[in-house]
């Protein structure tokens, strides 16, 4: 499979700093976005530290087989890139854990993660927290994270709709987050990827702005990939950008 990508992240109007970080690794297949919690300070290490983890873990991978002895036993239910992206997210854990450890002023500090590791035409998705992944197919858009959110808790519920969700004062909420005192094992997913398939990854920046629906009007126009996240960044902005936003969009063809 051949690749083609662009990203764009923007601290939004109402944030003095940007607590989001990404990486694009296309000759590992990779792409990690993260959105840090925890105060400017760190929020803005965490993203940075959870993405440059993510990245070496999988780095560190590329050539371990299921029987060799990886970092942590390989699952044989998970596809390799699976393990190679969970291998990414403990050591992302780990990394966090680290620097708390040598700085009381980073104490409590945590971040979203979503990456896709594409390996010919196999993708594995991990996520942890708010940060979302998309499929755009002609059938539509479909995502394919679920938010570990309280928000997203109670709409699987019944409890709220999902409009009710993205105004409700408890929409920033995550129970999932890589962090030093209670670091989570990423949500795992695969995926058989399609000629002409288009993925999205964003932080909460964006879902929480715009519309699924307005989100596939912006991707389904096949124009240049960078003019979708500069679109979709400046719709954001004119509705008051009131987070970080970050989005990278790739796109899939034969090779």
């Amino acid at each position: 499979m051949r690749l083609s990508w662009a990203a764009r992240t923007d601290p939004g109007l109402r944030r003095s700093q940007n607590e989001d970080c990404h990486a694009a690794r296309p000759e590992l297949g990779l792409f990690v976005v993260a959105d840090g919690v925890g105060g400017h300070v760190g929020g803005r290490v965490a993203s940075r530290i959870a993405v440059e983890a993510i990245a070496g873990g999988v780095e560190a991978t590329v050539t371990l087989e299921p029987a060799d002895r990886w970092p942590r036993p390989f699952d044989p239910a998970l596809s390799p890139g699976a393990n190679r992206l969970r291998t990414g997210f403990d050591l992302a854990n780990r990394r966090i854990a680290e620097r708390v450890a040598a700085s009381a002023a980073l104490q409590g500090m945590a971040t979203t993660a979503v990456a896709v590791l594409v390996d010919g035409p196999a993708a594995a998705i991990a996520h942890a927290g708010d940060s979302r992944a998309y499929l755009l197919r002609p059938a539509g858009l479909t995502r394919l994270t679920r938010d570990h959110s309280w928000v997203e808790e109670q709409v699987r519920s019944g409890a709220l709709t999902e409009a009710a969700a993205r105004e409700h004062p408890w929409r920033n909420i995550v129970t999932r987050v890589l962090s030093a005192e209670d670091g989570a094992d990423p949500e795992l997913s695969e995926l058989t990827l399609r000629r002409g398939d288009r993925l999205l990854l964003c932080t909460d920046g964006l879902s929480a702005v715009l519309p699924e629906a307005e989100i596939q009007g912006v991707l389904a126009d096949r124009g240049d990939l960078q003019a979708a996240c500069d679109a979709l960044v400046r719709r954001v902005a004119e509705r008051g950008a009131p987070d970080n936003v970050t989005v990278i969009v790739i796109d899939i063809d034969a090779g």
